[in-house]
C-alpha cells in the first residue's frame, strides 16, 4: 500500500510544480550579510491528521525548494507542543510545523523568541474528550474524575472549557499530564475516568469501546499554527517566506486533487482509507491568519490566564508575522 501511495504522491507532486511554476525563481535568495545555514529543521507531526506534512515530507517539497542554495532539511521527530518549544527556545529547531496556539502563547509569555507565521490548522471536531463509564453522560459529570491528556495544549483548554460550561472548575477533578497515546491506554485500561484525545488514537479507542464525550466544536477552534524561531527570521526572513510559500502551495495542490495525498496519508498513519476519508473534512488547512484566528488566539490567552498557567500575557498581535 505504501509502494502505491508513494507513486501516486510522485504524481501529486508533479502537479504541485504545474501549479505554483517554481515559487523559488521567484523570491529573492538572501542577503550577504546573513550567511545561509547548512540546514533548516523543521518538526515532522503527522497527528492528528496533519496531510500537509505528509505530502511535504514524503515528496521532498522543502528539499527541492532550497536545494538550490545547498540547504539540508531535517525532520526532528517532536511533536508535542511544549518539546517543540523548549527545543525552539535552545536552537534545535527552526520550524514547529503544526504546533498548538496555547503551547505558542505560552512559550511566548515565558521568553522564548517565536513568531507565528501562518496558521497550520484549524480543527475543533478533531479534538475530543473519550470517556468508557455509562455513567457519565456529560462533562457536568466529571467531578472528582480523573483525566488524562497532554497539558498546556489545545486538548487541555477543551477539557476545562467543556467543564467550565457546566459548572465544574479545575480543582473538581485530577488532571494528570499524559501525552494522547499513553492517556487512551489510561482510559482504556481503567486507570483514568477521561482520555484527552484526536486523530487516529482517538479513532482507535472508539473501535476499542470509547465514546466521545464531547468534542470541540462549540469549545474551540483547536488552531494549531506553524512558528518560525525568531533570531532564525531576523536573519533569513527570505527563506521563512519561501518555505512558508511551499507550504501554501502544497494546501493548494492537495485542496484541488486530494485522492493520492489521503492514499499516502492513510499508509503512513496506518489508518484504513475510509477513515481518512471521513477524518480529512474535520480540517481547514488553509494558511492565512484570519480576524478569526487573531480572535481565537486571544480567547485562548486569556483562558490561559484565567487558569493561571499564564500570568504574564503577551500581544498576541505582536506574534504575528506576515511573510506572503
Amino acid at each position: 500500500m505504501k509502494q502505491k501511495a508513494n507513486k501516486a504522491l510522485a504524481l501529486l507532486l508533479l502537479m504541485m510544480l504545474a501549479i505554483v511554476g517554481g515559487c523559488a525563481k521567484e523570491t529573492p535568495v538572501a542577503p550577504k550579510s546573513a550567511p545561509l545555514p547548512k540546514e533548516i529543521n523543521v518538526t515532522y507531526v503527522k497527528a492528528p491528521l496533519n496531510v500537509p506534512s505528509i505530502v511535504e515530507k514524503q515528496t521532498n517539497v522543502f528539499e527541492k525548494e532550497f536545494a538550490k542554495d545547498n540547504i539540508a532539511i531535517k525532520y526532528p521527530q517532536i511533536t508535542a507542543g511544549p518539546k517543540q518549544t523548549e527545543a525552539m527556545a535552545a536552537g534545535a529547531i527552526d520550524f514547529a510545523h503544526a504546533l498548538g496556539g496555547t503551547s505558542a502563547i505560552l512559550a511566548a509569555s515565558n521568553g522564548v523568541n517565536l513568531k507565528i507565521t501562518g496558521i497550520y490548522s484549524r480543527a475543533p471536531k478533531a479534538f475530543v474528550m473519550l470517556v468508557k463509564d455509562p455513567s457519565i453522560k456529560s462533562p457536568a459529570d466529571l467531578k472528582g474524575k480523573k483525566i488524562a491528556g497532554p497539558k498546556g495544549t489545545v486538548l487541555h483548554q477543551l477539557a476545562l472549557t467543556a467543564m467550565g460550561k457546566n459548572g465544574l472548575k479545575a480543582a473538581d477533578v485530577q488532571y494528570l499530564s499524559m501525552d494522547i497515546p499513553s492517556a487512551v491506554a489510561a482510559l482504556m485500561n481503567g486507570s483514568v475516568d477521561v482520555a484527552m484525545a484526536a486523530g487516529p488514537d482517538a479513532m482507535k479507542a472508539q473501535q476499542a469501546g470509547a465514546r466521545i464525550l464531547t468534542t470541540g466544536e462549540g469549545l474551540v477552534e483547536a488552531t494549531i499554527v506553524t512558528a518560525v524561531r525568531g533570531e532564525f527570521l531576523d536573519k533569513h526572513p527570505d527563506l521563512v517566506k519561501r518555505f512558508m510559500k511551499a507550504h501554501t502551495n502544497t494546501v493548494a495542490a492537495i485542496k484541488a486533487n486530494s485522492t493520492e495525498a489521503l492514499a499516502a496519508t492513510a499508509a503512513e498513519t496506518g489508518l484504513p482509507i475510509e477513515v481518512v476519508k471521513q477524518m480529512y473534512p474535520w480540517y481547514d488547512f488553509d494558511a492565512s491568519i484570519k480576524p478569526s484566528d487573531i480572535e481565537e488566539l486571544k480567547r485562548t490567552q486569556e483562558f490561559l490566564l484565567q487558569n493561571g498557567m499564564m500570568t504574564k500575557p503577551v500581544s498576541i498581535q505582536s506574534l504575528l508575522v506576515k511573510v506572503e
